[in-house]
Order: structure tokens, then sequence, then C-alpha cells
């Protein structure tokens, strides 16, 4: 499909517009998609370790389908957003209401999330700002300052907490990267604004996230703030499952007192296996994505020798919650320097 294979993406919000006028098993579309149909097709399709050439790299450049492509997601996630509030304010059973609430989760990980994490990387404030904006449909605005001025730096490092240990379970590595990653947003919002809290954007975002709690708490009632909540913390717990599968067991070597070898593809693990790739716009291809971190995301390259996932990103966060099975496959993948 070329690069239309990005719209994909959008296969989540139609399902999710399904699954809020379904009920039972209906209303778990985009779960079954995200954690049934991707990992099935995953398995079935051969991996594509191809690059582009250089003159497909000079046309993507040149090209705003890959801008838009992300950009469009912003006002679709804030709409079905809204429609799910909407939808949950009737008498609901709670197996369909549970539905309801994980089909916006899922597109708060998948959009609200990861989106906001490519469009953050942007040098554009306008496209920072439109991250922002998705960051705070699920609550997680403070990922914005955390990862672009302390994951990226302290990635593979115990500096890190977004890195998992090798031998970490998954459960307590959401407990720990979640809490200790909203702690180091503080600290660098600290720095940033040098200690002036009206400059301070981690002041900005908890202010602009109450504000919005008490809009849908006064519109939607309680059912609405556990909806909000419960659709919020289901985005928070699948990008801390990716960020688990990420770089699991992979460190940086330290060089001197002060400072860790550079960042290198090896530190990173990689997957080609392009259902994922597309529905994560290249997300997967995360070797890349740290070794050069402002790199358009469907430029980012398969480097050799950066370790190999057995499967797609959907498939591996189901195997993550299986601990001991998910090490027994992944720790002889451990490059030996790590």
């Amino acid at each position: 499909m070329g690069k239309f294979r990005y719209l994909f993406v959008f296969t989540l919000p139609l399902l999710a517009l399904i699954s809020f006028h379904s009920t039972g098993l209906w209303s778990y579309l985009p779960v079954i998609e995200a954690f049934v149909f991707i990992p099935v097709m995953e398995f079935l399709f051969t991996p594509k370790r191809a690059n582009l050439t250089e003159e497909e790299r000079t046309k993507t450049t040149s090209d705003g389908f890959y801008i838009w492509a992300l950009r469009l997601t912003v006002p679709v996630q804030i709409i079905c957003g809204i429609y799910l509030l909407v939808q949950i304010s009737m008498p609901l059973d709670t197996v369909t209401l549970i539905g309801r609430i994980l089909s916006y989760g899922i597109m708060c990980g998948v959009v609200g999330i990861n989106v906001a994490h490519e469009l953050g990387h942007k040098t554009n404030k306008t496209d920072q700002f439109l991250a922002k904006v998705l960051l705070t449909t699920t609550l997680y605005t403070h990922f914005f300052l955390e990862h672009n001025f302390g994951h990226h730096k302290n990635v593979g490092t115990p500096e890190d907490p977004s890195t998992a240990r090798r031998g970490e379970w998954v459960y307590t590595f959401w407990l720990r990267s979640i809490v200790f990653s909203y702690l180091s947003a503080w600290r660098i919002g600290i720095q940033r604004s040098k200690g002036n809290l009206l400059k301070n954007e981690m002041v900005h975002y908890t202010l602009i996230q109450l504000v919005l709690i008490a809009i849908i708490f006064e519109n939607f009632g309680s059912i609405g703030l556990i909806g909000f909540f419960g659709a919020s913390i289901t985005g928070w717990i699948l990008l801390e499952t990716v960020q688990y599968i990420e770089h699991y067991g992979l460190a940086r070597e330290k060089v001197s007192d002060l400072r860790y070898e550079n960042v290198r593809p090896v530190h990173s693990w990689n997957s080609n296996h392009m259902w994922g790739r597309a529905i994560l716009f290249e997300l997967s291809r995360h070797s890349d994505h740290h070794y050069l971190p402002n790199k358009e995301y469907p430029l980012l390259d398969h480097h050799d020798d950066s370790p190999q996932l057995p499967t797609g990103y959907p498939g591996m966060m189901i195997l993550s919650l299986i601990p001991p099975l998910y090490m027994r496959i992944v720790h002889p993948r451990i490059p030996k320097a790590s």
C-alpha cells in the first residue's frame, strides 16, 4: 500500500465509533484489532528489513502526506473522546461499559500518546502544541518533557525510569516507570524554568488537566470521570508496556565517572513487522529512532546490529504479561555487551 499504509491507524477510531454503539463483545472491537488481528497478521507475514533507496528517501522527505497523516489524528482523537463520554452517559451493563472505555483507551495509547510522541519530536511549535493536546486527552502531558529531555538522554542507564532492567517484571516496571517518569518531568520542568513557577511547563500541564477534569465532571458526572480516567490509564499501561519491551535488558556502558557511551542502535529493540510499523507510525523501528531522534518516521532504517524482536509490538506486549515466558524467549537475544 506504500505510504497509504499509515492511514491504517484510522481503523481504530472507526472501530471505536462502532463499539460506542455496540454491546457485549462488539464493544471491544479496537481491543480485538490491536491484540488479536494484528498479532495474527504479524505471525503470518514476513518482516520487511529493506530500507528506502536514496530516490525514495528524497521523495518521502518532500511529501506533505506524512505529516498530515499525523496531524489529522488530533481532531479525530478529540471527537472520539467526547463521543465516548456521551455514549457512556446512558445506562449500560458492566461488560459494555468496560468495552467502550477500553476501546477509547486503545486510542489513547496509539494516538493520544504514540502520535504525540512523533509530533513532539518535531522542531516547530505547531506540532509540539498538537503533541501536548493529544497527551492531554490521556492525562499524560508530562511525557513531552520527560521523553524528550530525560528518556532520550538517559536511555539504557540506571538514571532512566523508562528502561526496563534485565529480569524486571512488566508489572513492577509499570509502577516504577509511571511514578519516576512523572517525578523526572517535574525536575526537568523546574530546571528549564530555572525555578520560576509561572514558567514551569509542568505547572501549566497540571492546571490544564485539572480544568479538563472539572469540565468533564460538570457535564458528564462521575460516570464521565470513570470513563475518562479508565481510558487514560489504559493509554498509560499501553505506553509503559511498549517502553518495557523497547529497551528491556539493554544497557549503555559507562565510559567515565561523568558519562555513558553514546546511544547506538544496539541499545533499543527493533521490529520490522509491517502491521505494527504501520499503525504505530514506525515506532517499532525504535533502534534508529533513538540513534537519530529527529529523523522523520517514514525514513527510519533497519540496522543489522540492533537486537530484533521475534514478533511485532502487539504480540510482544501480550507476551510480556507472562514474564517467565517473555524472559525465556528474549534473554538469548540480548546482545552480550548488555
